[in-house]
């Protein structure tokens, strides 16, 4: 109990893969967002 060292505790996800993904997702919404404004499929108020 006192002075045992506490176990250490894995992580469940790999957060490093996570982020990776994450960035991936954000440069593809990136890309397709400006061409859909490019060739006005989105609605905007300014352009």
């Amino acid at each position: 109990m006192f002075g045992a060292e506490p176990a250490a505790v894995e992580p469940l996800v790999d957060v490093t893969v996570l982020h990776a993904k994450i960035d991936e997702l954000t440069l593809a919404n990136d890309f397709f967002g400006r061409y859909a404004w490019e060739a006005g499929l989105l609605p905007s108020a300014k352009r």
